[in-house]
């Protein structure tokens, strides 16, 4: 498989994929940058074009909360419109008249009686399969600037929000004529172990917590002072870039590894291969300056941009400036970049090996039985996303696993 940052950047992409749902979100998402990207179907194969209506089998692993318990929502974008999908897999548009009395609609999905498994069929969309356990969540329907209806989503992140103290977590995805885009997340967060199979031209598993491992996230992250307070209980671990907004997180905690980033590459090179050529470097002034297929250059990261992989190290999907900056904030979430001048780095035995790191990528990415995760925006460098796809799927299993 071609190294993700080689292709072309997704990342504003999907945010547009996604349409009103980022916009009528109480906080803004930051989500996984490919899996709901607009694939279009011309990057499919004729033969190899997908067919509608795509089997989507729930299974309950979770061994803690039975069936009657467990609440699935899918929901997303069809043409810039916001949509459900309803049990019967059709897609229906939200509206404010699907708000209840309480202000919250109900477009939970149930599954089978008798803890067996729950099969679904799921339409064309690009968008995100929540699960809740225990209580519902609480979507609402608004009315976007445009006077359209949207969907406020869910933000674990935000104390305010409706949902927070419900159990909840997601999946991505974007399934058209082109195939299947899916992927695990924990760019905002971890609470729910979820794994994803594909079926399709391959059979394809991705994002499964090893056994004792969501406890060993919470424990690990809970074990470094400055992530600490990103522990909620025993419902979720909310990531540092959220928590830095929240005030949990200190905001110049990747100061001194960015000065030292700085200061290394102000007397030598650092070479970053894409799929347009290889970038040389040096920091000129006060900017880290690249030469190559074309002249790009970042001024200084704060951590909130190395954590959002954002501001400084935005990546616009232009081929040179948008591969080099998601390879530099894979090697700033890694800690990579001061020991290798060569980037990307792909032996993840080199990542988050100092002290000031990504400690809550470091242990999502340890507690998977692949070691793939999406703790930060582009853990898709060299592949270490749990993000899988097919041309030609068969089929989609989302298994909610033990906790």
């Amino acid at each position: 498989m071609t190294p993700r940052h080689q292709r072309p950047l997704a990342r504003r992409k999907l945010l547009v994929a996604l349409g009103g749902m980022v916009v009528a979100a109480p906080v803004a998402a930051a989500v996984a940058p490919h899996a709901l990207a607009e694939v279009g179907a011309d990057d499919a194969a004729p033969e190899a074009q997908a067919a509608g209506g795509l089997p989507l089998t729930i299974v309950n692993g979770t061994g803690t909360f039975g069936n009657a318990d467990v609440h699935v929502y899918i929901v997303g974008n069809v043409d810039g419109r916001q949509v459900r999908v309803t049990p019967e897999g059709t897609v229906s548009p939200v509206a404010l008249s699907d708000n209840g009395a309480d202000g919250y609609t109900d477009y939970a999905i149930g599954l089978a009686g008798g803890g067996g498994e729950t099969r679904l069929n799921l339409p064309h969309l690009s968008g995100r399969i929540y699960v809740s356990l225990g209580e519902k969540l609480k979507f609402k329907v608004v009315e976007d600037g445009a006077g359209n209806a949207a969907l406020q989503y869910p933000a674990g992140w935000v104390e305010s929000d409706p949902n927070y103290g419900v159990l909840h977590d997601c999946a991505e995805f974007t399934y058209n004529s082109a195939g299947m885009f899916c992927n695990t997340t924990m760019v905002d967060m971890f609470s729910v172990p979820l794994a994803i199979r594909l079926t399709g031209a391959r059979d394809q598993t991705t994002g499964t917590v090893r056994p004792g491992g969501r406890t060993a996230v919470f424990d690990a992250v809970r074990g470094v002072e400055e992530f600490a307070p990103l522990v909620v209980d025993d419902t979720r671990v909310i990531a540092p870039g959220h928590g830095l907004d929240a005030g949990l997180f200190p905001k110049d905690y990747l100061a001194p590894y960015v000065d030292e980033v700085w200061s290394t590459y102000t007397g030598k090179d650092l070479r970053i291969t894409t799929n347009a050529g290889t970038f040389t470097g040096r920091v000129r002034g006060d900017r880290l300056t690249f030469d190559g297929p074309a002249q790009v250059s970042f001024a200084k990261p704060s951590t909130r941009d190395v954590l959002f992989c954002d501001g400084n190290l935005a990546a616009p999907n232009d081929g040179t400036t948008g591969p080099v900056a998601a390879v530099l904030g894979a090697g700033f979430n890694r800690s990579t970049l001061v020991s290798s001048a060569d980037q990307p780095t792909t032996d993840p035995a080199t990542f988050y090996g100092t002290a000031l790191t990504n400690h809550y990528a470091k242990a999502v990415h340890a507690a998977t039985e692949d070691g793939r995760a999406y703790g930060f925006a582009f853990d898709d460098v060299a592949d270490f996303a749990s993000y899988i796809q097919d041309t030609a799927p068969t089929g989609l299993r989302l298994t909610l696993g033990a906790f």
